[in-house]
């Protein structure tokens, strides 16, 4: 996964669990592309100072993922949901094909639940 992609997603699940200062910067840095000199200017803060506030920041969103792991969790959730959308599909057919209106529900109900889950 593109290393912006990744930190993205990370300072979605972990960003307020940084410094208040961490996360402004990780949020300028990553999430509205200011170069290390703008941050600084911005913040009143050297260049330098931004550059080694993200390392840390960086490798404090990885600590934090591989000690929690929310984020393999939720992706892994997303994909057992899609599966059991398959699933209602399937048992959709079967009730349709044996003319089971009952079936046939029960596998609309599990979908239209499934569409509220999934974004």
């Amino acid at each position: 996964m593109d290393k912006l992609v990744k930190i993205g997603i990370l300072l979605d699940f972990y960003g307020k669990l940084l410094s208040e200062k961490q996360y402004q910067i990780m949020e300028l840095y990553y999430l509205n592309d200011f170069s290390l000199s703008e941050i600084g200017e911005e913040l009143r803060i050297s260049r330098q100072s931004v550059f080694d506030t993200i390392k840390r920041s960086e490798e404090k969103l990885y600590s934090f993922e591989n000690e929690l792991g929310l984020v393999d969790k939720f992706y892994s959730s997303q994909d057992t949901i899609r599966d059991i959308r398959k699933i209602a599909a399937e048992i959709y057919e079967i009730g349709k094909n044996g003319a089971n209106k009952e079936i046939m529900d029960k596998a609309i109900g599990i979908e239209e639940r499934i569409s509220k889950i999934l974004i």
